[in-house]
């Protein structure tokens, strides 16, 4: 039977209006409201960089081939482009109101043309002595060859010219300075007045100064914005090895082609038609009027002032009880499994296992697998402090982590150059598995210590993303996370695995398995139930699999932080499928699959999502928590989430993205859990 599902690219666009939602929300904290738009607009440079350059190339493909029998991408394409500038909308009256609320609270955001002379006294040095250097001006008349604009950057695009003479007019392009300048220039306060002004406006200040030699009087400036396609191209020339064709495909990206155009609204329409020729760029749903500011992913780093009122109360790491002993962390988890979740514990408890790693004598080998990293990762100093300590220290690291290539491609430099052994993974299959395996000898036999996550070994995300390390020295779990290490190396070797589920392997055929025992059992009128908290439920096997389930009166919980093709509620059909997201001040990156399994639970924690990617073209890792306790901790977790009454919203067929109405409004559910984990740390 064919079930109906959500199209992918609206399921996408559906989560990142629940972004909006929290920066719309009057009780979330101004600032944290000017970031959710910032987190909202990064999403979607990465929504058209990836998924709608995917949908043009479909496009493309099915013109060649008309005979084939799929949902009509020019549809979705339309789609796509009605969502999004009715997104664009809400978004610029959330900004509007932002600002009225901010200058409420006496914070102002001024342009150039606002400037009193004392303001542009200051502005003016500090263009001088900061931003003036950085620029650089490209003068369009005479370019044979029109400049390639930066995918992350924003532009000036300067128009200049003689008031009586149009003729004369002349154009260029300057590039805002990004990283080493903040976007922001916060002003001398006054009195209790606060300001800040774009280093955008900044810039259009001294334009007179950047064009002196010219002899116009007559100045006009609009900030443009490119998105191209971020796909790698990945050659199969097996000569080149894969370290130099990663490098090949990352110049091809900054030549992709171009999938969005956003403008300044008020240009005026022969600057529009010119800079359009000059891109090639005639599709009109990527063509994107905005407003006079563009690149609104640098709000995520907005300046609160010191204020706290106007951000989230910090809520610091907690304690490990287990881990506060005084005994070593290995020596804890020789004796019992440990269970750490982020934010509201410290990730410093695994970077700590490592340095103790490669400091102990009976420690000979540590492995690792690596997808993303923090820019200066204590993740990558402990494991060359390894190194140096004469410890075998195998690294395997992602190359082709999206956004992250030319990252990894350095960190595995560093490495190699410090002594540390690389190895790349396999062909086709991206490493996600979140794994670390510490080897040693403890009275003459082998000992080994493992580490399965859900999130990146990044300090960075590990304050903002919620994600679940299991420390384990359980022979059931080293065993096979070895033989996992051993595949990615030989993967052509046979093995087998009892207890993990590894994709492209065994998870998918594990997880349709657990699924038709929840079938059966609930058939034979036992209890029958899963619970699933996911970034992502749109595999087709695996929905089609859920609706089996539903119909057969198996009870389905999902928590679903983004993409879902679910619908749940529906009659004869998912009726016994409940769907929320939850979207707060962290983001949700936990996996976590239960199922009933007839009175005796499995637990699994994963770096996988339900995707078709993660089950059949990555290698993936879930593993099971055998510990009572720490199941009683997860279990306490769906129950939290699952009651959550203010972040929490409603899947359903229209994509509504409802509050729920059937929740606690007392509990938001990160606080809660939070606060439960502090009282246990005090019992």
């Amino acid at each position: 039977m064919k079930f109906n599902k959500i199209n992918r690219e609206i399921s996408w666009l559906s989560f990142n209006e629940r972004v909006l939602q929290e920066a719309e929300d009057k009780n979330v904290p101004l600032v944290e409201r000017m970031r959710f738009l910032g987190i909202f607009s990064n999403n979607l440079d990465e929504f058209f960089r990836v998924r709608v350059a995917t949908v043009r190339r479909v496009i493309k493909f099915v013109k060649k081939k008309k005979s084939l029998n799929i949902e009509s991408p020019q549809k979705v394409m339309n789609q796509i482009y009605e969502i999004v500038m009715r997104q664009q909308l809400r978004f610029i009256k959330t900004y509007d109101s932002i600002l009225n609320e901010l200058e409420s609270k006496n914070i102002f955001i001024i342009n150039e043309e606002e400037l009193d002379p004392e303001q542009a006294s200051f502005v003016a040095n500090y263009y001088l002595n900061k931003v003036e250097p950085l620029l650089v001006p490209i003068m369009l008349k005479g370019l044979k060859v029109f400049p390639r604009l930066k995918e992350d950057s924003i532009y000036l695009f300067v128009a200049f010219s003689k008031k009586d003479d149009s003729k004369s007019t002349q154009y260029s392009l300057i590039e805002i300075p990004r990283g080493s300048l903040s976007r922001f220039l916060v002003l001398p306060q006054r009195d209790d007045k606060k300001y800040l002004i774009y280093l955008d406006d900044v810039i259009r200040m001294n334009l007179s100064r950047v064009l002196y030699i010219f002899d116009y009087d007559h100045i006009e400036s609009y900030v443009i914005k490119i998105t191209r396609d971020a796909e790698l191209d990945i050659d199969d020339d097996v000569v080149r090895g894969f370290y130099d064709k990663i490098k090949k495909s990352l110049e091809k990206r900054k030549q992709g082609e171009p999938v969005r155009f956003i403008y300044d609204e008020n240009m005026p329409e022969e600057y529009v038609n010119f800079l359009l020729n000059k891109l090639n760029l005639v599709e009109e749903e990527n063509i994107i009027p905005g407003g006079r500011y563009h690149n609104f992913k640098d709000f995520m780093k907005f300046p609160h002032f010191g204020n706290s009122e106007l951000v989230n109360p910090y809520y610091p790491p907690l304690k490990h009880g287990e881990l506060e002993k005084g005994s070593t962390i290995l020596k804890t988890i020789g004796q019992k499994d440990i269970m750490l979740h982020y934010p509201y514990q410290s990730f410093d408890y695994v970077i700590d296992m490592l340095r103790e790693a490669a400091i102990n004598p009976t420690i000979s080998k540590i492995k690792i697998t690596i997808y993303r990293l923090a820019n200066d990762s204590k993740i990558v100093n402990a494991l060359i402090n390894a190194a140096k300590n004469g410890k075998e220290v195998t690294v395997v690291i992602e190359l082709q982590a999206r956004f992250d290539e030319a990252a990894n491609l350095g960190w595995a430099k560093t490495l190699t150059d410090e002594g540390v052994r690389i190895a790349l993974g396999i062909s086709g299959l991206k490493i996600h598995s979140k794994l670390i395996l510490i080897e040693g000898k403890e009275h003459g036999k082998i000992k080994q210590y493992a580490h399965v996550g859900t999130g990146n070994f990044h300090e960075g995300t590990a304050n903002v993303y919620s994600d679940i390390s299991l420390l384990t020295s359980d022979e059931r779990i080293t065993t096979e996370v070895s033989r996992v290490f051993d595949f990615i190396e030989r993967p052509y070797l046979p093995t087998h695995f009892e207890h993990l589920l590894v994709s492209p392997i065994y998870n998918r055929k594990s997880l349709i398995g657990f699924i038709d025992t929840e079938i059966k059992n609930a058939k034979n009128g036992k209890t029958a139930w899963i619970k699933l908290k996911l970034n992502s439920l749109v595999d087709n096997i695996m929905v089609d699999k859920l609706y089996e389930a539903s119909r057969a009166g198996v009870k389905i919980d999902l928590v679903v932080r983004g993409i879902c093709s679910i619908i749940p509620g529906e009659k004869n059909m998912s009726e016994n499928i409940r769907a929320i997201s939850i979207v707060d001040k962290y983001l949700e990156h936990t996996r976590i699959y239960v199922f009933g399994n007839n009175g005796k639970p499995k637990y699994y924690i994963s770096s996988a999502d339900w995707m078709t990617r993660n089950l059949d073209a990555r290698i993936e890792v879930a593993a099971p928590i055998f510990d009572k306790k720490l199941q009683g901790e997860l279990k306490k977790f769906f129950q939290i989430q699952m009651k959550d009454g203010t972040k929490a919203r409603e899947f359903d067929r229209s994509m509504s993205n409802k509050y729920v109405k059937n929740g606690d409004k007392k509990i938001r559910s990160q606080i809660a859990f939070y606060e439960y984990l502090a009282d246990k740390l005090k019992s």
